[in-house]
């Protein structure tokens, strides 16, 4: 029997490296595969070197913009038939960037909010952990309220102490998945759950790089993972059965 041609995947990574990375294992291991033939066909490109997203969105930094329509034709050229970013603070640049690309771009937001909305039970309060450009764009907050959803910030305070977590000397960006980083992000995760939410929403991509499901007593909903499984349906490949 002849099997169907599956569609390639695009991944523009880089954002950091270490969550594009994860992706394309992720989307490895989502896949449900008898054999190296029935996983779908990948294209990553990791461009670190688009500026930094939350330093656009919050200071007027240099756009990431050019950076990630380049790297879109890029993937296009390389023969990606669609695309995702993997970096939550650049889906505040998706309008701008997914109405020029030319291949689609699939949404990771959007498809986290769709996979809240199929769980079962389906949190009404979330606590977001991500980066202040996240955070500040209001972009999760507003597509989650518009599905019935609340969205927990942190205080300022906190989201100072979760950009460390992120940003600094020994943060996830620097390479660190121990240490101060997973143990500020375990505090914020569980301040979160005491104030009453009942799901965590890792907003920035290399939050799960410190903190994984057993972590939490809540669910830790991952937009690498659901995206992962979205571009396994979308490539025409079956993901794993939950």
């Amino acid at each position: 029997m002849k099997r169907k041609k599956l569609h390639t995947i695009g991944i523009l990574g880089g954002m950091g490296p270490e969550a594009g990375a994860r992706f394309l294992e992720l989307i490895v291991r989502e896949t449900a595969a008898g054999r190296d033939q029935d996983h779908p066909p990948v294209v990553l490109y990791s461009l670190p070197q688009i500026p930094d997203r939350t330093e656009a969105i919050l200071h007027g930094g240099p756009s990431p913009v050019p950076a990630i329509r380049r790297g879109l034709r890029a993937l296009a050229r390389a023969g990606a038939d669609f695309a995702v970013m993997t970096c939550i603070s650049a889906h505040y640049f998706y309008p701008r960037v997914a109405a020029h690309s030319p291949i689609p771009v699939v949404n990771l937001i959007d498809e986290t909010v769709a996979e809240i909305l199929r769980m079962r039970p389906r949190p009404k309060a979330v606590g977001l952990i991500a980066t202040s450009g996240t955070v500040s764009s209001g972009m999760v907050a507003t597509a989650f309220a518009a599905a019935g959803i609340a969205v927990m910030v942190p205080a300022a305070a906190d989201e100072r102490r979760v950009m460390t977590a992120i940003y600094g000397k020994k943060g996830i960006k620097a390479g660190f998945t121990t240490g101060p980083a997973r143990w500020i992000l375990l505090e914020i995760a569980n301040g979160f759950i005491r104030r009453g939410a009942q799901a965590i929403v890792a907003g920035c991509t290399e939050v799960p790089l410190v903190l994984g499901p057993t972590d939490l007593p809540v669910p830790l909903i991952d937009p690498l993972t659901i995206g992962a499984r979205a571009v396994i349906r979308h490539s025409g490949a079956c993901p794993k059965r939950i």
